[in-house]
């Protein structure tokens, strides 16, 4: 579970074993968690994130989607 990058308290991460899956990025911080997918973006699952925390999230997503897209690339290609 790589930690791509941390942010305001959030920590953006890919699961391993769920490179298979289309692009997304799993997100938390404390004991709340979120999945979102990247293309397009959409929440796919929330665990205790408000709408106003949700919203913080995808702008962080969308400032960093470079960053996650290249990372995912990498680790897919390293299976």
């Amino acid at each position: 579970m790589p930690v791509i990058f941390r942010q305001k308290g959030y920590a953006f991460f890919f699961v391993m074993f769920d490179l298979t899956e289309p692009i997304h990025i799993h997100v938390r911080h404390g004991r709340r968690e979120a999945k979102y997918w990247l293309q397009p973006l959409a929440l796919a699952w929330n665990h205790g994130y408000g709408p106003h925390e949700l919203n913080e999230i995808e702008r962080l997503i969308g400032d960093n989607f470079s960053l996650i897209r290249q990372t995912w690339e990498v680790e897919k290609n390293k299976r």
